[in-house]
């Protein structure tokens, strides 16, 4: 089973206005509201790729009890733990020529909030597979991915993190399976700009070094970048595609990544799904389907 943490899950309201006009009441063309944070959006997309995950977080409030009724409804397995104080965040995406972000809060996470999660931790065995993904929200010690993963040291739980800099670079000496930085993020944890993917690997080894045994690098529009535990480097190009929605393609790549290798054993056929996953997820403007992965794959079959 793969299970999912999200710190900070959200509703997220996507509204469409034509001719936004500050000061002035405005009226949508288009809205829509989905489940989301990092862990969660991971889950989605495992569903959709005909993998089952349990996604585990904290929730507050009517809009927690919401997020979770859509998870739910798509048929994903929840086992968040309710918090007192506060409601889950909402984040609002304003799409008015330019796309505008103002992301909620969230509810007040307590000391025996994060005891729960480790008794839910407790659960897992070395079969299993967990994903920690996305910042830690305020009030969380900023160690807590590292708290986690001292938590279950020895217990041969393979770890996916998907996080930026020191939630990121304090995990390393834990051995997570999979990390999965960004150029930018990689070139910023050893202060560089890096150029080309060459550079990118150059890099990505050396976190290898640090303790992570698979480092998943995504450059965009230039591909992306896969070092191995088993020594393999391995170059991909982007799939061809229009861009209409960048939210949740590197949390898609995560989990096509891992649902490629879950069914495969293939760190090579792993990494041909993840880009794939997460260029479906871009090319569309919900979450990756099978259907849209299996297409890209087919038209894709010379990405090394």
């Amino acid at each position: 089973m793969i299970y999912t943490v999200t710190f900070n899950p959200s509703l997220d309201y996507i509204v469409t206005v034509k001719d936004f006009e500050e000061g002035k009441v405005n009226r949508t063309q288009n809205e829509a509201i989905f489940p989301g944070g990092k862990g969660i959006n991971v889950s989605m997309v495992l569903k959709n790729l005909g993998i089952e995950s349990t996604a585990l977080g904290f929730m507050a409030g009517f809009t927690g009890n919401e997020i979770i009724r859509l998870l739910e409804e798509k048929g994903i397995a929840t086992d968040f733990i309710h918090v007192k104080n506060g409601v889950s965040r909402i984040n609002l995406k304003l799409r008015a020529g330019k796309e505008t972000e103002i992301n909620g809060k969230g509810p007040q996470i307590l000391a025996d909030d994060i005891q729960s999660l480790y008794r839910k931790l407790d659960a897992l065995t070395e079969k299993d597979m967990l994903v920690l993904a996305g910042s830690i929200p305020e009030g969380i010690p900023e160690s807590m991915y590292m708290d986690i993963m001292e938590y279950l040291k020895g217990r041969q739980i393979r770890i996916a993190v998907d996080a930026t800099r020191d939630l990121l670079v304090n995990v390393l000496p834990y051995g997570p399976f999979l990390i999965k930085p960004n150029h930018h993020e990689l070139g910023e944890i050893f202060g560089v700009e890096l150029n080309g993917k060459e550079e990118a690997a150059d890099y990505a080894v050396k976190l290898q070094e640090r303790g992570a045994k698979n480092v998943l690098v995504s450059m965009a529009g230039e591909g992306a970048v896969l070092v191995t535990e088993d020594g393999q480097k391995l170059f991909a190009e982007a799939p061809k595609g229009k861009v209409v929605n960048s939210v949740g393609a590197g949390d898609s790549m995560v989990a096509g990544f891992l649902a490629g290798y879950m069914e495969t054993g293939s760190f090579r056929e792993a990494f041909a799904y993840g880009i794939c996953t997460g260029s479906a997820s871009a090319f569309s403007e919900e979450l990756a389907t099978r259907e849209e992965v299996e297409t890209l794959l087919k038209q894709n079959k010379n990405l090394f």
